[in-house]
C-alpha cells in the first residue's frame, strides 16, 4: 500500500521545526531528511524513527517495529499531531546519527 502524499507532508510539516525536512519517494513509500541527514521514513501513512537510545526516552509510548517486510526495527510514532514534540525527536535523533557519507562523483 502507497502512502497518501497528504500524510507525506503533513509530517513533513510536523517535523519542519528540526530544520529543512525533504521527502524522497521510494517504491511507494518514502525516505525522509532533516539538513541533509536520513532519520526516518513514511510507510503505508505511518511514521517510522530511526531508533537511537537518546530519543527511546523522550518517546511518549515505545513501539519497535519493522516499516516493511525484512526491515530493521524502527521507532512507531503514533502521536503526530504534536508539532513541538515530533520537531524534539527528529532534532535528537539527527544529533545522535552520523553524517552522511559525500558521494563520489562519476567521472565523465
Amino acid at each position: 500500500m502507497a502512502c497518501n502524499s497528504d500524510f507525506v507532508q503533513y509530517i513533513a510539516d510536523q517535523c519542519s521545526g528540526a530544520g529543512e525536512i525533504v521527502t524522497k519517494k521510494m517504491f511507494g513509500d518514502y525516505a525522509i531528511y532533516c539538513d541533509g541527514k536520513f532519520f526516518g521514513l513514511i510507510c503505508d501513512d505511518c511514521f517510522y524513527l530511526k531508533p537511537t537510545e537518546a530519543v527511546r526516552g523522550l518517546l511518549r509510548q515505545v513501539i519497535l517495529r519493522p516499516p516493511y517486510e525484512g526491515a530493521k526495527d524502527y521507532f512507531h510514532i503514533v502521536d503526530v499531531d504534536d508539532h513541538d514534540y515530533l520537531s524534539s525527536l527528529v532534532r535528537e535523533t539527527c544529533r545522535h546519527l552520523p553524517e552522511p557519507k559525500k558521494r563520489k562523483r562519476p567521472v565523465k
